[in-house]
């Protein structure tokens, strides 16, 4: 049976976030759009409706992995819109067939996008800064909202290493003290969050996070 097809929905201004996506086991893509081109963060479910989606926004500039979960269809994305791919360069060998730009600890693009490498949940794990709207981090699986609706990293089966994920959450927490930063937009698990999908006063979330409550959570 085919994955019901839902539309983008306006997140932020000029930020959609896509359904969640069965091909990377639910996790949530999100466009920005700007007036220097799109940027795709993870992969939306690919079909020609969200192609077509994709095209009328402005098509994508450059797509952003956030982990290597977010795996999908890439090859067939860069080769509809011809955009660079940026992953965290101990993942990139996963992409063989995929031009890709890696980068290591941190890269700014232009004026209004950072990443950050935030290892833990997967070895080149990592977030998305970008200063419109005040401010926003684009969390991928490094952080989610767990069932109660809060935003936590969260140990599973998969996890690559819980202590390193743990002490990025420091780092993160570090780099964004220095930031402007209204909103939190996860990567998985949005349902938890109840009809909202961007995390309001998120410099207060995100510094609210004890590394030493959380050493034994699984959640």
């Amino acid at each position: 049976m085919a994955q019901q097809q839902k539309p983008p929905r306006l997140v932020l201004p000029r930020v959609y976030g896509f359904p969640p996506n069965r091909e990377t086991m639910g996790g949530t893509a999100y466009l920005i759009v700007e007036n220097d081109g799109n940027t795709l963060i993870d992969v939306p479910f690919w079909t020609d409706t969200t192609q077509d989606w994709l095209r009328a926004q402005g098509g994508v500039q450059r797509l952003i992995l956030t982990h290597r979960g977010a795996i999908a269809r890439i090859r067939e994305i860069q080769h509809t819109f011809n955009c660079q791919v940026i992953v965290q360069h101990q993942e990139a060998y996963l992409l063989p067939q995929v031009t890709v730009t890696p980068f290591n600890h941190h890269l700014a693009i232009g004026e209004t996008l950072e990443i950050l490498w935030t290892p833990g949940h997967s070895p080149g794990s990592a977030c998305v800064y970008w200063s419109g709207q005040g401010g926003v981090l684009f969390t991928g699986r490094h952080l989610l909202p767990t069932p109660t609706g809060e935003l936590a990293p969260i140990k599973t089966a998969t996890t690559f290493h819980w202590p390193r994920q743990l002490r990025s959450v420091e780092t993160l927490k570090a780099f964004c003290r220095q930031k402007s930063l209204s909103y939190l937009c996860p990567g998985a698990n949005i349902g938890f969050l109840r009809g909202r999908v961007a995390i309001a006063n998120a410099q207060a979330v995100l510094q609210g996070l004890s590394v030493d409550n959380l050493l034994s959570n699984k959640f």
